[in-house]
């Protein structure tokens, strides 16, 4: 009963959808049989590669999106790199070391250029960090750094530049001193925000060093053309330190918000890649095309974040009534399909030396009981038949947001609140939510790196333009400093399991899901390596059957 209520209520968005999808099929089976593609040069290997979205810049102090790290982190090398599996190996720096008080780290750097030739140095990460703290960047992500010494200071102009706790020893050796204890700077290492840039070039030309025939990369690739709406090119850098290693000569790499139409570019052999599988189609692709799809466990959630400006959500009885209602079983086995799992905590499960905290009480419940005590919190903070709760969603457009936000709609229209959806551009939806242009934001994060701090530095009050809620909480603030300043793996870890639990209850945010990565690739690929983190280097791809390539592997199972 309760299955054939909750398909009533979804149906009207999900009858069109389902029209759209036979209309897509069809479609698909009259498309031409050759491939459109750009031509590849003679004795050169090209890629054709589906990217989801419109990069908004390729500078690595103003991206905040994955789909534009995919490009970028071809372009530069920190100094870390991931390696096949997504590990952090050594990249720019060949070794480091640190104090045994953990707080002052030491980086050998490797000989390596430039793509015009100049010499990488310490001064350049040096120069790259003072600048993505410097308020005039105003950079959305410089608060992931914020474990640098004085860096929050720089960042909100009370302290100079110079006062940030980096500095260049000799032109191979950088220094960094950080505020506390962090063993997984390595791992934070391989992040944009720690990228190295050409100090000799961006002083020059200042924001114009981004634009083709501008950049100048440190790493694999070069960007060559960037032709807006249409594709970014990547070319080889001949100057990088391992060029012998690399395959791939050229890659364009496209926006592909429709994944239906990226799949049929991927089968007819168009794009050799995409970046996402609308998820409930992955099943359909396991039978007619099963070693295409890959999936992997991926340290992702999906959730919703409420404007605290917004008055009715200074309530926390209608934060958490809206939490409650929301029917997770429904949209991740019914609607997606993709191996998502229903979240009632924010840190997902497989974070390293992590114990999530515990789901919510109600989290048991029967949807119908659930409904029930969100009706009465609602009505208790003054909401009912006659003076409804009414607000708007602003979400992606991207696949899944627009499979499960009717449902969401439909779930809360079940306790009496009158929800409107707002579908935006990915790149556009993220800014709105930066800048506090929403009711509820339609939300997803991926873990920068493998510590659930990842995840909960997101609600710090210090954190920003990514608190989108702007939820501010003094003991949690707390809670995360214990953490940070806690030398104890296990110790630290009860610090941010409390810090979660804490969080949950004041419901600033409602988890929705738990994500799988999910990438179409055709079988000639190789070097694509699934894995927790979902970052693949183009570095290490390459097809099957040019120069020196290993053979296609056999068609994944998972």
């Amino acid at each position: 009963m309760v299955l054939m209520s909750r398909i009533d209520r979804a149906l009207p968005a999900l009858g069109n959808m389902f029209v759209l999808g036979l209309a897509a099929l069809s479609l698909a089976a009259c498309a031409p049989k050759g491939p459109s593609r750009p031509p590849c040069p003679p004795g050169k290997v090209c890629i054709q590669a589906g990217n989801v979205a419109e990069p908004v810049s390729l500078d690595p102090h103003k991206i905040t999106g994955v789909w534009e790290d995919r490009i970028v982190s071809n372009l530069l090398v920190g100094l870390t790199e991931a390696d096949p599996e997504g590990n952090a190996v050594p990249g720019m720096a060949e070794r480091w070391e640190t104090t045994p008080d953990g707080l002052v780290w030491t980086f050998y750097l490797r000989d390596a250029d430039w793509s015009d030739g100049v010499p990488v140095t310490a001064d350049d990460f040096v120069f790259a960090l003072r600048r993505i703290m410097s308020p005039q960047t105003a950079s959305e992500y410089a608060s992931l750094l914020y474990l640098i010494k004085n860096a929050q200071a720089v960042s909100e102009g009370k302290a100079p530049k110079e006062a940030l706790g980096v500095r260049a020893v000799s032109p191979k050796v950088l220094e960094i001193t950080l505020e506390h204890p962090a063993p997984y700077l390595p791992q934070l290492a391989k992040h944009q925000t720690m990228y190295p840039l050409p100090r000799h070039v961006v002083e020059r030309l200042g924001d114009k060093w981004v634009t083709p025939g501008n950049y100048v990369s440190n790493g694999p690739y070069v960007v060559t053309d960037w032709k807006l709406g249409d594709y970014v090119k990547i070319v080889k850098n001949p100057r990088f330190y391992e060029a012998d290693k690399v395959c791939v000569d050229e890659i364009y790499l496209y926006p592909t918000s429709d994944a239906t139409m990226a799949e049929r570019r991927v089968l007819r052999g168009e794009l050799d890649m995409n970046a996402d599988i609308q998820s409930n189609r992955i099943a359909f692709l396991r039978e007619k095309a099963p070693q295409y799809v890959r999936t992997h466990t991926y340290l992702g959630v999906t959730y919703l974040a409420f404007n605290s400006s917004v008055p009715a959500f200074r309530d926390k009885r209608v934060r958490v009534a809206l939490a409650m209602a929301i029917d997770r079983d429904f949209i991740t086995q019914k609607l997606l399909r993709g191996g998502q799992k229903p979240a009632y905590t924010f840190v997902p499960p497989g974070v390293a030396n992590y114990e999530p905290a515990k789901p919510p009480a109600w989290a048991a419940w029967p949807l119908e009981k659930r409904q029930a005590e969100a009706r009465r919190l609602l009505a208790q903070a003054g909401y009912g038949p006659g003076r409804p709760l009414k607000i708007e969603i602003k979400h992606r457009n991207t696949p899944d947001p627009m499979l499960f936000m009717p449902a969401i709609q439909a779930d809360w229209k079940a306790i009496g609140v009158d929800t409107a959806l707002a579908q935006n551009e990915a790149q556009i939806a993220y800014a709105a939510f930066r800048s506090r242009d929403f009711q509820v934001a339609d939300a997803a994060w991926i873990a920068d790196y493998n510590d659930a701090m990842s995840f909960l530095y997101l609600q710090q009050s210090a954190t920003g333009a990514q608190n989108y809620g702007d939820y501010r909480n003094p003991a949690y603030d707390a809670l995360l400093a214990k953490a940070d300043n806690e030398p104890d793996a296990k110790v630290r870890a009860g610090y941010l399991a409390q810090a979660e639990q804490m969080m949950l209850d004041d419901a600033p945010v409602a988890p929705i899901y738990f994500y799988v990565n999910k990438n179409l690739v055709a079988p000639k690929v190789t070097g694509f390596v699934d894995n927790i983190v979902d970052q693949h280097r183009a570095r290490y791809w390459c097809v099957a059957g040019s120069r020196t390539a290993p053979a296609a592997p056999a068609a994944p199972k998972g």
